[in-house]
């Protein structure tokens, strides 16, 4: 149902309700009068002049994967319509379902009037945050509405007029919204029946984006189910509902296509394997796959218990690296806090976050900080946090630090050993006491959290060398776990370098001859190298004029790959850490451009709207 309001613009009304509580019903619509009443019940602030809940540029990134599907399919459209926008003086913004703003563009004089009252990209606009408003009402009610002027609950919107609409997937979950708004004197009666409109044909291009994946997907399932036809094996969609399974689970339980996992397993089955590595590229549904083993047959050295293990990762079939897993599913279900060590480019942060997914803590936040990519000066405020005027700079409402961020989850400190020797300090007490005083506060806030750490430093030598304090050593190696490098698992190569390219959407041939090559090299980076080697393989195969066979041959002489005599420089290892936020979203973005456009860097600067000389020493420096 589409829900308009007539211009509303009296301030008696408005200043009545919010000093008494009084209002006439026939003067507004209802619905936003039933939203006036929630604002005033949840003490929304009036007086409000301008968003303050605004995500730094590093959520904003988290915030925008999150909703990678909606932001494909509904920003071509929003870009279709913005020559009539911009003409309107109006600016559309996406929405996504928790009231985040993950884009905004549009007519440029008034994008300007939206910046001075923090109407920005990241911004949360919900009637929680700023009261009455298009996108907070659209998003509680699940309607479509127009709110113009002094119908807005804080005064930040009062010279506002927004239209919003939720957008549904096929399930008929909300998963954003399209809004329009533009200053009150620009206001036009079809801002509704616009993005009515949008969203109606952003919804649609779900639902056929949907069955054709779930098409798609299930088509794969079958086959995945025929080449395992000897194993007991079965494929489960994203709400663990059996779509395929193969002839010796079909012969025991005929019935199993259909079934959930969950009643299914009660025919004598146990998981001995999950993997969602099998699933093929451009299917984006959901799913994995899971080898089985039955109860009476299974053995006592299985990898995997009957107890879904949760690993986001490719964990391939070595020794070495099973046994990690071995040690990540023993901790995850305790509190202890642990220490993992390896070299750089090992996966760390994935195994942390494989030890939270399956703790008593998976549903709280997993908050991961890079200790070795913070400046000294700013460790501080970055892990407590700071309030309002703490020192000059500070936002606006303060900050939440790391670990308040981290409260009833999980904290993972990278790079621990990076940590000068005043943060020891203050650290350790943090962890003894767990309570933490943001800078420029006195008010102590109890913290309910697991610490993580990790580092490709040996901290025993630290501490030897006084770099490093024992006690905090001691606090924070309590379970040590060792995460071997990939020279120590190059049976898992294949695995590794096939999940990462299905991750991807990387059309490289994984040939044996390719695989031979991955396998003899000493890969002094690991994982993140062995990602960076395929990126580039696949950018390069994007030219019509390469030669597969000839590049493949050609990896060394090419600098693909480095001959093993070679010591590669700790600038190359280290640059993924030395890059900022800011810098790993450019970097991103033009690997993007430049696959998109087959390697041709002229048009992926103009793709991405920067001078070519920019965009060659940008390759320069991101060792593209």
């Amino acid at each position: 149902m589409l829900a308009s309001t007539s211009t509303f613009n009296n301030l008696s009304t408005w200043k009545r309700f919010i000093s008494e509580g009084v209002l006439d019903s026939a003067r507004l619509n209802k619905q936003i009068e039933e939203s006036w009443y929630r604002c005033r019940q949840e003490q929304v602030n009036p007086y409000l002049r301008e968003g303050n809940s605004v995500l730094t540029n590093e959520l904003l990134t988290v915030q925008r994967e999150k909703n990678a599907l909606l932001m494909e399919i509904a920003l071509p459209h929003l870009a279709r319509m913005n020559p009539l926008i911009k003409e309107s003086g109006m600016i559309a913004l996406l929405v996504d379902s928790d009231g985040y703003v993950l884009s905004l563009s549009g007519n440029e004089k008034t994008l300007d009037d939206a910046r001075k009252i923090n109407f920005v990209e990241g911004v949360r606009w919900t009637e929680e945050e700023v009261g009455t408003n298009a996108i907070g009402t659209a998003l509680q009610t699940g309607e479509a509405v127009m709110i113009n002027g002094m119908e807005h609950y804080a005064i930040a919107s009062h010279k506002w007029s927004c239209s919003a609409m939720p957008i549904y997937n096929e399930k008929g979950i909300v998963m954003g919204l399209v809004n329009l708004s533009c200053p009150i004197t620009h206001s036009h009666p079809y801002m509704l029946g616009t993005v009515a409109s949008m969203a109606y044909t952003i919804e649609e291009e779900i639902k056929i984006r949907s069955y054709r994946n779930e098409l798609a997907f299930i088509q794969h399932a079958i086959k995945l189910a025929d080449y395992y036809c000897n194993r007991h094996f079965i494929v489960c969609d994203q709400n663990e509902m059996i779509v395929s399974a193969s002839k010796l689970v079909r012969q025991k339980v005929p019935k199993s296509i259909g079934m959930r996992l969950e009643d299914f397993l009660q025919y004598g089955y146990q998981i001995e394997l999950e993997s969602t590595s099998l699933l093929t590229e451009g299917i984006e549904v959901s799913g994995k796959c899971l080898f089985l083993v039955e109860k009476e047959a299974s053995a006592s050295n299985r990898l995997f218990s009957a107890k879904t293990f949760h690993f986001e990762g490719e964990t391939g079939i070595s020794e070495t690296f099973q046994n990690t897993i071995k040690q990540v599913k023993q901790v995850a279900p305790t509190e202890a806090s642990v220490y993992l060590y390896g070299e750089t480019g090992v996966g760390k942060e994935l195994v942390a976050r494989a030890i939270h997914e399956n703790s008593s803590r998976k549903n709280g936040p997993f908050i991961a900080l890079n200790c070795g990519a913070i400046p000294k000066d700013l460790m501080e405020s970055e892990l407590f946090g700071y309030v309002e005027g703490a020192f000059t700079g500070a936002k606006r409402q303060g900050y939440k630090g790391k670990f308040e961020q981290a409260n009833e989850g999980t904290l993972f400190l990278d790079e621990i050993g990076e940590i000068p020797p005043a943060m020891q300090v203050a650290l350790l007490r943090v962890l003894q006491e767990r309570k933490v005083v943001p800078l420029g506060g006195n008010k102590e806030i109890p913290l309910n959290i697991r610490i993580i750490t990790a580092t490709h430093r040996n901290l025993n030598e630290l501490v030897n060398e006084g770099t490093f304090r024992q006690d905090l050593y001691y606090r924070l190696n309590v379970y040590p776990i060792y995460i071997p490098s990939l020279r120590e698992r190059r049976e898992d190569l294949p695995l590794l370098a096939s999940y990462i390219c299905q991750q991807n959407n990387w059309n490289l041939p994984l040939t044996e001859e390719l695989l031979d090559k991955l396998r003899n090299y000493h890969w002094p980076g690991n994982i993140r190298e062995l990602q960076n080697v395929l990126q580039r393989l696949s950018i390069l195969l994007l030219d019509e004029g390469v030669d597969y066979w000839e590049l493949i041959h050609s990896m060394y002489s090419l600098g693909i790959l480095q001959q093993v005599e070679e010591q590669v420089s700790m600038e190359f290892l280290d640059l993924e850490n030395q890059l900022t936020i800011r810098e790993r979203i450019q970097r991103d973005l033009m690997l993007e451009a430049l696959q998109r456009t087959k390697g041709n860097v002229t048009a992926a600067a103009k793709l991405i709207d920067i001078p070519r000389s920019t965009f060659y020493k940008r390759l320069q420096k991101y060792g593209l």
